[in-house]
């Protein structure tokens, strides 16, 4: 019986240390699994961390993107009234060389119509001397003839006196 409870004791004691084997075992990788989850625990806050930061990033960038479309669309308002002034400017200055090409030609018609009146004048001069000439011989020939009239009307009273 004492080889028997020798033997039990042997049994127990190997079931023991068995046990405690196990249970070292179980403590260890209980340590490791708690670790992993600590470590599982900081990559979980650091991946919130990271969420967040995005998350502010990715709001920044969306109020940026919205900023920049709206640039965009003030640009692309100032392109198109820019080319509409363009298209304003570009077509004043038409008009404008219309408008210059008109005046020289009226410039011209107007030289060309003072050319013709100096000439006209000087015709009108030239026909009031002429004018001026012929009612002074006319003035001359009415003298004689009312001279020659009067000879011939004191030549006819003294004829008749005769």
């Amino acid at each position: 019986m004492t080889d028997r409870i020798r033997e039990r004791m042997n049994q127990l004691r190997s079931e023991a240390d068995a046990a405690v084997l196990r249970a070292e075992d179980a403590e260890a990788k209980l340590k490791k699994y708690e670790q992993e989850l600590l470590d599982r625990d900081m990559q979980i806050t650091s991946f919130q961390h990271q969420i967040a930061t995005l998350d502010a990033d990715n709001a920044k960038l969306e109020e940026q993107l919205a900023s920049y479309k709206s640039s965009t669309l003030e640009g692309e308002q100032s392109k198109t009234t820019s080319e509409n002034l363009t298209r304003k400017v570009q077509l004043l200055e038409e008009e404008l060389d219309v408008a210059e090409k008109n005046v020289k030609e009226t410039v011209e018609k107007l030289r060309q119509v003072d050319v013709k009146a100096e000439h006209f004048e000087r015709q009108v001069q030239r026909a009031e001397q002429e004018r001026d000439a012929w009612e002074a011989k006319y003035e001359q020939l009415e003298a004689k003839y009312k001279k020659s009239q009067q000879e011939l009307d004191e030549l006819e009273k003294s004829m008749q006196d005769l």
